[in-house]
């Protein structure tokens, strides 16, 4: 008993010791920083005095702030207006380039490619594809003779330009879609062909079900990137001069991320900026918790819910 004992401790501290650098990498730089982040919180800190402890005055004072319930609002469209539709696309395009059809492998390569493009070089192609006196999307649209927005000049644009950059980069989202739907048993579909099922029955009774798990996934995944929206952002607003007017026309652009970034680098306000941090933590996962609770209604698992 006593060797058999020793045995398993040694086998643990042998794997202790090989998994000992991920450890130890994790807590000297995830647990660490959001442990002091927690602190710095509660404190009055500029970066160039130590910090002096206040309290949660910066939460109170967060609460008070008209800019951080602004920024919350332009983060939740993008979230909400954003992420459910280009989900939906994903999906779509992922049924297409899962078709048997000559040179599948190059399409499927093709709309992988704008993925892999840097979001800064992206988003300086998108600002000229957007822009409104000689962008390529509103030549288009004039001669169709069609409404031409001020993309990134109009407030009321702005955040669907977004959006609309959004779609470009879905290929991740398509390429996780169509790995799922390869997943997906053949005998399914023959069952429900025998039972007389046609195409748009078979989908939503045996494609999106099965399906289900990856869509939790990718869903989840999705709103967490949403609330960290800030590079697009940024660029699209031109950062302004040393960051100190980014937020973009009437703070269209002002999204959580960039307001954070602005408190902590641009008005160094780490202990405001690291409250921010904390209240986003938050925020985060209880929308992740109210996603997981209702999965059980839609999300299923190998036939059982």
């Amino acid at each position: 008993m006593r060797t058999h004992i020793k045995r398993n401790l040694k086998l643990l501290l042998l794997g202790l010791l090989f998994s000992s650098p991920w450890i130890a990498t994790f807590f000297i730089f995830q647990v660490y920083p959001i442990i002091k982040a927690f602190y710095y919180s509660l404190t009055s800190y500029n970066l160039l005095q130590p910090p002096q402890f206040i309290g949660f005055q910066n939460y109170v004072n967060l609460f008070q702030d008209p800019k951080f319930y602004l920024s919350l609002w332009n983060t939740m469209y993008i979230a909400i207006f954003g992420l459910i539709p280009q989900l939906i696309f994903s999906l779509a395009m992922a049924l297409l380039l899962n078709n048997e059809v000559k040179g599948r492998a190059l399409y499927r390569t093709i709309y992988f490619l704008p993925t892999i493009v840097p979001i800064v070089a992206s988003s300086m192609l998108w600002m000229w594809l957007l822009n409104p006196e000689h962008g390529l999307i509103d030549q288009v649209l004039g001669a169709l003779h069609l409404g031409q927005p001020a993309w990134l000049v109009d407030p009321m644009w702005t955040k669907p330009s977004l959006i609309l950059m959004g779609f470009w980069g879905t290929g991740t989202n398509t390429v996780m879609y169509l790995a799922s739907l390869q997943d997906v048993p053949q005998t399914y579909y023959e069952a429900a062909r025998i039972d007389g099922a046609g195409p748009w029955r078979r989908f939503w009774n045996v494609t999106l079900p099965a399906i289900s798990p990856m869509t939790l996934f990718l869903l989840i995944m999705g709103l967490i990137s949403s609330f960290q929206t800030f590079s697009q952002a940024y660029i699209f607003s031109n950062g302004g001069a040393g960051g100190q007017n980014i937020g973009g026309p009437n703070n269209s652009l002002l999204f959580y991320a960039v307001y954070l970034f602005q408190q902590a680098f641009s008005f160094l306000q780490m202990g405001y900026a690291s409250a921010m941090g904390w209240v986003l933590f938050i925020i985060v996962v209880i929308l992740t918790i109210i996603i997981f609770l209702t999965a059980a209604r839609w999300v299923y698992y190998g036939g059982e819910k």
